[in-house]
């Protein structure tokens, strides 16, 4: 019944749903926030001002996540995770572990990517997730330990991630980055202003600081 629920509510105008959402779910939803026709059911969930979620998203077993002012979702994502609740051997040994996507201000996910939150997964402010196919992947097996383990992704702000990337648990993006097309991101890098690409990805080549995406102020690009 409770899944019967939840399928009716995705059906329902917008209006409709986001009173139920709140109401029945207790989600934190802005008036001029908005969800399409997706199955997003986080244990909590919170839209700023301006930001959506497209049609044909699923968003299960997250225990959070924060989408900031005009932030978006697009189309036919994958988003899951491993809540923290859930009663379960693994992650034992990680108790402070939460899942959870956590979007900026104007950043953006387009289509068709899979973005795995067992860690906590954070989009940098008027950073875009591009293309198509990528795998945001936060959790793995440890082989020496042959265990279940997970680590955090962090994209700084103002970053392009390229179509069809790979983005393992304990990567981090700096602000200010492109991450090229295919590439494999297996760990942190720390300057700013840089293309980085291949398989693993290295420092490439640095970028203009005046280009126009790097000092843009509106989530859109035209």
């Amino acid at each position: 019944m409770k899944h019967f629920f939840k399928f009716v509510l995705i059906l329902l105008p917008w209006r409709l749903k986001r009173f139920c959402l709140i109401r029945f779910f207790g989600f934190n939803l802005h008036p001029s926030s908005r969800i399409g026709l997706s199955w997003v059911y986080p244990s909590q969930l919170m839209m700023e001002e301006g930001s959506k979620i497209g049609h044909f998203n699923v968003a299960i077993h997250l225990d959070c996540i924060i989408m900031k002012r005009k932030s978006s979702i697009g189309r036919s994502n994958w988003i899951t995770g491993f809540s923290s609740k859930t009663p379960s051997r693994h992650f034992q040994h990680q108790p402070e572990r939460i899942s959870m996507l956590t979007m900026h201000e104007g950043a953006a996910i387009t289509k068709h990517h899979h973005i795995d939150c067992t860690s906590p997964v954070t989009i940098g402010k008027f950073t875009t997730i591009a293309g198509y196919y990528s795998q945001l992947l936060t959790h793995s097996i440890d082989i020496i330990e042959s265990r279940q383990d997970c680590r955090p992704i962090t994209i700084g702000d103002y970053c392009f991630v390229g179509t069809n990337v790979v983005v393992l648990g304990g990567s981090q993006l700096p602000d200010y980055s492109v991450l090229g097309a295919k590439s494999l991101l297996n760990k942190s890098f720390e300057i700013p202003y840089a293309l980085y690409a291949g398989q693993p990805a290295i420092y490439v080549k640095a970028i203009d600081k005046e280009a126009k995406y790097f000092t843009r102020n509106e989530a859109f690009v035209y």
